[in-house]
C-alpha cells in the first residue's frame, strides 16, 4: 500500500508526535504490514522534481494511492481560491492537490484536529478560511464535502487530537492494512472508535480525588481539576490515560487540565482553558451521560464523606498524608 503524507495549515505537531512513536523502527513496522511510505515531508529524502513527478503519478492514477494522510487544516483563502497556501514548487494551491488526490485515494485520513475539523488554525476570525477535510468545526462538509467517500467507500477517517497520539495514527494505518477498520469502526465524528470510545477520565491518576470531589485550587495541586481548573477529562473522547504518551505521560498526569482536543471546536471553548465555567456554583460541563441532579447529589454526598487525607492532599503539590494501614484479610 502506498502512503502519501501532505502537510497543510498547522504547526507540524502531529508529525512531531508521530516521530515519538514507541516503535523503534516506524518505517520498518509499516513496511512489515505492507505499507510503503511513498513520501512524507519529514521522513523522505525526495524533493523537488522527484516529488512533483510522484504527485503527478498519483493524480493521474498511474500509481495507486492507497493511503492519503493530510496533516493541518485546509486553507481556502483568500475568497475560496486557496492561494494562501501553494504547494511549494507546483504553483497550485494545496487544496487543489488534496481534492485531486482524495478522488484517487483508497483511504483518506485527517491527521490531527486541524485536518479533521479546522482546529487551532481556524480559531477566531479565521482569515485563512481554515477548515477540515470533511468537517468545518462540528458541521459536516469541509473541503471535500459531506458526501465524500474514498475509493474504499469510507468517509474521511478523522484521527483527531492536538496533536494526535502517535499510536492512534499507527494503529489506524495498521488496521486499514489488515482490513480491520470499516465504517462501523468510526464514531459519529469520524474518529476511530478504538480510542474515541474511551474517555480521558478512564485511568486518570487523579480519580480518587474526583470520586470524593476533592478539587485542586491552583496549578500544581494534586486534586481533581474538573471543578476549578477547566479539566474536561470526564467529557473528552480519547484513551490518553489508558494508552500513555511516550509510555507514561498524559496531560492530567503532568498537571494540565484536559482541554478535549479531539473534539470539534475545542480551540474556542468560550472560556479560558484553565478555568471551569459554572452556573450557580455548579460546573456547566458535566460528565457525559450524567444528569445534572444526579451530579449535584453525588457531589454533595462525596464531599461530605471525603477522608481528611484526600482533602488535604488535593491542595498540595505532593502527598503529605499517607493512606492508613489496615488489614485487608477477612477475619
Amino acid at each position: 500500500m502506498n502512503l502519501l503524507w501532505l502537510q497543510s495549515g498547522g504547526c507540524g505537531g502531529c508529525t512531531m508526535s508521530l516521530l515519538c512513536s514507541g516503535a523503534r523502527d516506524l518505517p520498518g513496522l509499516l513496511e512489515g504490514a505492507g505499507i510503503h511510505i511513498a513520501w512524507h515531508p519529514s521522513l523522505s529524502e525526495a524533493t523537488g522534481e522527484e516529488v512533483r513527478a510522484l504527485l503527478a503519478e498519483f493524480e493521474s492514477g498511474a500509481r495507486p494511492l492507497d493511503l492519503l494522510c493530510v496533516e493541518g487544516a485546509m486553507l481556502t483563502g483568500p475568497e475560496g481560491t486557496g492561494r494562501f497556501h501553494l504547494f511549494a514548487g507546483t504553483g497550485r494551491p494545496m487544496v487543489d492537490w488534496v481534492r485531486a488526490l482524495a478522488a484517487r485515494a483508497r483511504y483518506t485520513l485527517a491527521i490531527g484536529s486541524c485536518s479533521a475539523y479546522g482546529g487551532m488554525s481556524a480559531v477566531g476570525y479565521n482569515p485563512a478560511g481554515a477548515l477540515g477535510l470533511q468537517y468545518d468545526g462540528d458541521h459536516r462538509g469541509g473541503l471535500l464535502g459531506a458526501d465524500y467517500r474514498s475509493g474504499a467507500g469510507l468517509p474521511v477517517i478523522n484521527v483527531a487530537g492536538c496533536p494526535t497520539h502517535p499510536d492512534w495514527v499507527v494503529d489506524s494505518l495498521l488496521a486499514l492494512a489488515l482490513g480491520q477498520l470499516d465504517e462501523t469502526g468510526l464514531d459519529a465524528l469520524g474518529r476511530p472508535r478504538f480510542y474515541a470510545d474511551q474517555l480521558v477520565h478512564h485511568g486518570c491518576s487523579r480519580n480518587e480525588f474526583y470520586e470524593f470531589k476533592a478539587s485542586a485550587e491552583k496549578p500544581g495541586d494534586l486534586g481533581c481539576m474538573m471543578e476549578h481548573l477547566g479539566c474536561k477529562g470526564t467529557q473528552a473522547h480519547a484513551d490518553c490515560n489508558v494508552r500513555p504518551w511516550n509510555g507514561h505521560g498524559s496531560c492530567t498526569n503532568g498537571g494540565y487540565a484536559c482541554i478535549s482536543c479531539t473534539e470539534p471546536g475545542f480551540e474556542a471553548p468560550g472560556h479560558p482553558f484553565a478555568s471551569t465555567p459554572k452556573l450557580a456554583g455548579i460546573p456547566v460541563g458535566l460528565p457525559v451521560d450524567m444528569p445534572k441532579a444526579w451530579f449535584v447529589a453525588l457531589a454533595a454526598l462525596s464531599k461530605s464523606a471525603t477522608p481528611p487525607r484526600v482533602k488535604r492532599n488535593a491542595v498540595e503539590e505532593r502527598p503529605v498524608i499517607a493512606p492508613a494501614i489496615r488489614p485487608t484479610r477477612i477475619r
